[in-house]
C-alpha cells in the first residue's frame, strides 16, 4: 500500500514563504501535505503529472464580499477556478450576522434568492459546516450589521447601554471563532461612527489576536486622514490593523498613495503591525446608493465624472449593465445626478457600479510595497457585469504584474497572496507547502496564467489554472469545476 493518496509529479515549487521556486513532487494522504521532496516514488500512489508547471498554496482571498455566496452558490466557481481556496468574509461592516441585516446584505448581490436561516455568527459557521462551500471561510464581524442591529440608520453615537448591546454582538463573533472586525465608513450606517466607538468594538478582538480591518472613511482627498485614523484606532484598541483596497481615488489625488505608504511604515516602526490589501485594477466598484449618498452630500467618489461610472448590476433592467451613469443621463435626458436617482428608484440596492477612478502608477506602487497582500473585492452579483476582478485578480497579479510587467517577483507574488495573509489573520497550518500543513494548492502554468474577465464580458475564470485542491480533494481539474465541496470554516481559537 502507498503511503500517499497522490504524488503530483514534476512541478516547480512555490512554497508561500517567498522563497524561490525549485523542482520538487508533493506527497498528499487525507487533507494534508504529507512530504515535499525533490523525487518521491512510492509504489502504487496515484500520480498527476505537472512537470512544465508550477504549484503554489492555495490563494488566500482576504477581502471578499462572499458571505452568502458561499452559501447560495456553494460551488464558488468563481473563486476556485481561479486558484482561490480560502475566503475572508465580513468585510467593509457587511457581516452574516445579525441574520436581520444579513439578509439586506444578501438582497444587494443576490436578488430574489432566499437566505437560510441562522442564529449569530456561530450560527453561520455551523450552516457552513453543514453544507460547506468549494473553498474554506473565514469571517470578519461586521460593523455596519452590528450598528444597524442596534441604531438602525440614526446618525448619532450609541448611549452606554446601546454601546454594551454592541459590543456584546461582537463578542457572540469573537467566541465564535470570527478572525476580526471589520469597518465600512462610506456606507450607511457606519459612516456615522465616530472612532471611540470603532476603538471600543475592536477591542474585543484584542485578547483573541483578531485584527481590524477597515474601508476607510475616505480614499480621495481625505486619504491621509483616513490612514491616520485606521492606524490611531487600531493603536487605541490594541489590535493590527488591515486596511482594505488601498488606493487614492479621483485624478487629484493620484500619488498621495506614496504618502499614505509612508504613513504605514512609520506606524510599524513605532511596533504596530499594520497591512494593507490591493486589487490590481484602476476601476473600483460598489453599490450605486453609497456613490449617490456621497454626490448627494457634495463629494466626489473619484473625480465624480458621469462617464466614470459604469453600471454592472441591474437585475431588474439589464439593458442597462454596462452602461456609463453618462451615457443614460444623454439618453433619457437628464442630468447625471437625476439619471443615478432613476437607476436606484428602479433598482435599490442591488443596483452597483464599476468607478474607473485610479491610476496605473498607483497600482503598481501600492503592489510593490511589502505590506500589500492581495484581495479581490469581488462582488459576486452573478447575474450582472461584475467588475472582473471577482474572477481574475489572482491571476492578473501573477501574469500581468509578475511575469510580464516584472513589477514583483513570481515568488513575492504567490507570497503575498498565501503565506503573508495566513500568518496575518491568523490562519493555521495553511498558505506554505510543507509536510502537515493541509493540502490546500494551485498548479498553474506560468507561461499562460492570465486573467481574460472584461468589464463589458467577465464571467470568465483565468487561462492558465489546471488544478486546486481543497484540503486534499481536488476542486478543479484540468480547469473545470469537480463538484467537490470540502471546505472548512477557519475559526481563530
Amino acid at each position: 500500500m502507498s503511503m500517499y493518496d497522490l504524488v503530483i509529479r514534476g512541478a516547480t515549487l512555490f512554497d508561500g514563504t517567498g522563497a524561490a521556486g525549485r523542482p520538487a513532487d508533493l506527497g498528499l494522504r487525507g487533507d494534508r501535505i504529507a512530504a515535499v521532496e525533490s523525487a518521491l516514488a512510492p509504489a502504487g500512489a496515484v500520480a498527476l503529472d505537472a512537470r512544465g508547471l508550477a504549484i503554489a498554496p492555495g490563494f488566500l482571498d482576504v477581502h471578499t464580499h462572499d458571505d452568502f455566496a458561499v452559501v447560495l452558490h456553494p460551488e464558488m466557481g468563481f473563486k476556485v477556478q481561479g486558484g482561490v481556496t480560502t475566503v475572508v468574509v465580513g468585510n467593509c461592516g457587511m457581516g452574516a450576522a445579525p441574520h436581520a441585516q444579513a439578509r439586506g446584505f444578501a438582497a444587494a448581490f443576490h436578488p430574489g434568492l432566499p437566505l437560510p436561516e441562522w442564529d449569530g455568527y456561530a450560527g453561520y459557521l455551523d450552516h457552513l459546516d453543514a453544507a460547506p462551500a468549494s473553498c474554506n471561510v473565514a469571517a470578519l464581524v461586521g460593523h455596519g450589521a452590528v450598528r444597524a442591529a442596534v441604531l438602525g440608520g440614526d446618525a448619532r453615537a450609541p448611549s452606554d447601554a446601546e454601546l454594551d448591546r454592541m459590543r456584546a454582538i461582537v463578542r457572540e463573533g469573537v467566541e465564535a471563532g470570527c478572525v476580526g472586525f471589520s469597518t465600512g465608513l462610506i456606507y450607511e450606517p457606519g459612516k456615522y461612527a465616530q472612532s471611540d466607538e470603532i476603538v471600543a468594538l475592536a477591542h474585543e478582538f484584542a485578547a483573541s489576536g483578531g485584527l481590524y480591518a477597515t474601508h476607510m472613511r475616505d480614499e480621495g482627498a481625505g486619504l491621509l486622514d483616513s490612514v491616520r485614523e485606521s492606524i490611531a484606532i487600531g493603536e487605541r484598541a490594541g489590535v493590527p490593523v488591515q486596511i482594505s483596497h488601498h488606493k487614492a481615488s479621483g485624478r487629484e489625488n493620484w500619488g498621495k498613495v506614496r504618502e499614505s505608504l509612508r504613513l504605514i511604515e512609520d506606524a510599524r516602526a513605532r511596533g504596530l503591525d499594520v497591512t494593507a490589501d490591493q486589487y490590481p485594477y484602476t476601476a473600483a466598484s460598489t453599490v450605486l446608493a453609497a456613490v449617490l449618498s456621497v454626490l448627494e452630500g457634495g463629494g466626489a467618489i473619484g473625480s465624480g465624472r458621469a462617464e466614470d461610472i459604469q453600471l454592472s448590476s441591474a437585475p431588474q433592467h439589464p439593458e442597462w449593465e454596462g452602461e456609463t451613469i453618462a451615457a443614460l443621463a444623454a439618453r433619457w435626458g437628464l442630468s447625471p445626478l437625476d439619471a443615478a436617482r432613476r437607476v436606484l428608484d428602479a433598482e435599490g440596492i442591488a443596483a452597483t457600479v464599476v468607478l474607473h477612478v485610479m491610476c496605473e502608477d498607483d497600482v503598481r506602487t501600492v503592489l510593490r510595497h511589502p505590506t500589500t497582500m492581495i484581495g479581490s473585492d469581488g462582488l459576486p452579483t452573478l447575474r450582472g457585469k461584475p467588475h472582473p476582478r471577482l474572477y481574475g485578480t489572482f491571476a492578473r497579479v501573477l501574469g500581468t504584474y509578475a511575469r510580464d510587467e516584472h513589477v514583483l517577483p513570481l515568488e513575492t507574488a504567490v507570497h503575498r497572496m498565501t503565506g503573508f495573509p495566513a500568518r496575518k489573520f491568523g490562519i493555521e497550518g495553511r498558505g506554505e507547502l510543507r509536510p502537515g500543513a493541509f493540502a490546500d494548492l494551485v498548479v498553474f502554468d506560468p507561461a499562460r496564467i492570465a486573467d481574460i474577465a472584461t468589464y463589458q464580458d467577465p464571467h470568465h475564470p483565468p487561462a492558465g489554472i489546471a488544478h486546486v485542491f481543497v484540503n486534499g480533494a481536488q476542486v478543479v481539474r484540468d480547469g473545470a469545476h469537480t463538484g467537490a465541496r470540502p471546505g472548512r470554516t477557519l475559526r481563530r481559537s
